[in-house]
């Protein structure tokens, strides 16, 4: 499992930008970037829709005023959900990039099988990355949402 101080892997992503599928690198995303990733185990879902990300969503401004790039939601979904998603939610100001066969889950050790509800999906945790590099990390513990939150990461920067 990835840890503070570790480098994200170099996969790729996807993204919707202007109706238009890309696939950024990680590197393309957090090089040479202070950036606040969590992660959802899945677009539209309750915990996930009413108060993961409208926490983000609400705090956006305060967290990029403490010198932060950008923010990425990360989801075990593919880019058009997480377009859809965005829009549904008013959240236009937060990279919403998928993940779409949980590799970069699996990749950095926060994948898990949710057997009927979804299969594999990603754990909720946020972090704050600077140039690739983990610098803090939250990760939450099944079926919590206590530690990944807006106001957590926000009071820690």
């Amino acid at each position: 499992m990835i840890q503070v101080g570790s480098s994200l892997p170099e996969v790729t992503l996807s993204v919707l930008k202007n109706g238009k599928m890309t696939n950024p690198h990680v590197n393309e995303l957090f090089g040479g970037k202070k950036v606040v990733l969590f992660a959802v185990p899945g677009a539209f879902t309750p915990t996930c829709t009413q108060t993961h990300l409208p926490g983000y969503v609400a705090l956006a401004d305060k967290i990029k005023a403490k010198g932060v790039d950008s923010i990425i939601c990360i989801s075990v979904n593919d880019a058009f959900v997480m377009d859809a998603w965005a829009k549904a939610t008013n959240a236009e100001g937060i990279i919403m990039a998928g993940d779409g066969n949980g590799f970069f889950a699996e990749s950095i050790g926060m994948d898990v099988d949710t057997g009927e509800f979804g299969g594999v999906r990603s754990v909720r945790y946020s972090m704050l990355v600077e140039d690739g590099i983990v610098r803090k990390l939250n990760i939450e513990d099944p079926g919590n949402f206590e530690v990944s939150d807006a106001q957590t990461m926000l009071n820690s920067l």
